[in-house]
């Protein structure tokens, strides 16, 4: 298979799930065939000369996927959103290469429930959180054979969201429902007593930590989304229930993020962050507003066996969570399994965080019963191994599905060989170009 995707050393969370993903698939025997941005341009020529059994597309919401749009509206194949918001950089693509008008329309044609004046918020370089509420990915899921997204929650939700009346596929969510499907992330390693133990001794003695303080740590990259001034005011605020709590943020911070006097790493390598994350006593991963995106340092803290805190999200009603403000469980998935994190009401999030720090720096019962269950979790739905036997499973019935490229935006230009099949059409005769039935 082809498999279009950005990979370490580019410091995102997709590279580096994508690289285990090709690794674990390569190990199980698939031929696997990767194009960066610095050889996609070999594709074509491959492809025409020898076509693939399957392209597969990698998608997140920023720009290092930006060279991958082109492939996957002319080659159809199994397309993986890990984010199913995908607004922030199909405008920054477009507006960056003067294409107003094809951000204009193709903004009408994804969204045509958004008044169309929505998209000059773009154009006069207004970075707006409505873009979260945009999914603008309508054309690759309409030209994919299939789409994988993180959880059934996160399928349910897309669906229900591009099945809107008056677009290509509307009018019943049958189109969607089947063309989208639910796979499991793999992410994270599981850390033995022993490595932990060395973990925080040498993570906290590089950081001047004490090796009985209470740790709450952040990671991956610090950008506002990751409520980093809600978390320092919450942490302020349990000081005084727990002199000795330190808080570890670990990442790269953005430029608008204010981290003066406080205890930031830097980015971390990617073989560095499990020490990290198994060094500290709770980990914090909130996210708002949200790209549907499944957090990896998360899935980390999961593996590693360590409390969380998150976000309380749509596309992750389905994960057993604590209510800090009863501390009961009142999801349905809670009722059916034990709880695996606390969970954040955005509406209540000062609140909320600040009585969910102070129970975790205080209650060592809890913070050990939580990992135990997450790391269960961790073990069930997020393993190397239950990723690669789902994207097995979704690869083979791309495999017999057809791409769907009638539905392109207007803007789209044809490929080059659409002059051919028109040629080839009256004679029942299929470009020799096109490889695979699409």
């Amino acid at each position: 298979m082809a498999w279009f995707s950005p990979l370490p050393p580019v410091r995102t969370g997709v590279a580096a799930v994508s690289a285990d993903a090709v690794a674990a698939l390569g190990a199980r025997g698939h031929l696997v065939d990767v194009y960066q941005e610095g050889n996609a341009h070999d594709f074509p020529w491959t492809e025409r000369r020898h076509p693939y059994d399957l392209v597969v597309y990698q998608f997140g919401n920023s720009s290092h996927h930006d060279y991958e749009w082109p492939y996957a509206l002319r080659y159809p194949g199994l397309v993986v959103l890990h984010d199913t918001r995908l607004h922030h950089a199909r405008a920054a693509l477009l507006l960056r290469e003067k294409r107003r008008d094809d951000y204009r329309r193709e903004l009408a044609w994804s969204e045509p429930d958004v008044n169309p004046d929505a998209a000059e918020l773009a154009v006069a370089g207004f970075d707006s959180r409505l873009y979260y509420d945009w999914p603008l990915c309508r054309a690759l899921v309409t030209c994919s054979r299939l789409v994988a997204v993180h959880g059934e929650a996160t399928r349910r939700e897309l669906v229900e969201r591009l099945s809107t009346p008056g677009t290509p596929g509307a009018g019943s969510q049958a189109p969607f429902t089947e063309r989208i499907v639910s796979i499991r992330l793999g992410h994270g390693e599981l850390v033995s007593a022993a490595d932990e133990t060395a973990a925080r001794q040498r993570i906290r003695a590089r950081y001047g930590i004490a090796r009985d303080a209470i740790v709450f740590g952040v990671f991956g990259g610090l950008t506002p989304e990751k409520r980093l001034p809600q978390i320092v005011e919450a942490f302020r605020a349990v000081l005084p229930h727990a002199p000795d709590a330190r808080l570890l943020l670990g990442g790269a911070p953005a430029a608008q993020v204010d981290v003066n006097d406080l205890l930031v790493t830097g980015y971390i390598d990617d073989d560095e962050l499990t020490d990290h994350v198994a060094a500290v006593d709770v980990s914090l991963n909130l996210r708002w507003p949200t790209a549907r995106e499944t957090s990896g340092p998360w899935l980390r803290a999961l593996a590693a066996g360590k409390p969380t805190i998150v976000t309380e999200l749509l596309h992750r009603i389905d994960v057993p969570t604590l209510d800090p403000r009863t501390w009961t469980s009142t999801s349905a998935a809670g009722r059916r399994s034990p709880p695996i994190a606390v969970g954040i009401d955005i509406v209540d999030e000062d609140h909320s965080l600040r009585l969910a720090m102070r129970r975790l720096a205080t209650d060592a019962d809890l913070r050990a019963r939580l990992g135990r269950a997450g790391r269960l979790h961790w073990q069930r739905e997020h393993s190397i191994d239950a990723m690669a036997d789902d994207y097995e499973r979704v690869m083979q019935g791309a495999r017999g599905m057809r791409g769907g490229r009638e539905a392109l935006p207007p803007h789209v230009r044809p490929d080059g060989d659409e002059k051919l099949r028109r040629l080839l059409a009256p004679f029942g005769i299929g470009s020799p170009f096109d490889g695979a039935p699409q």
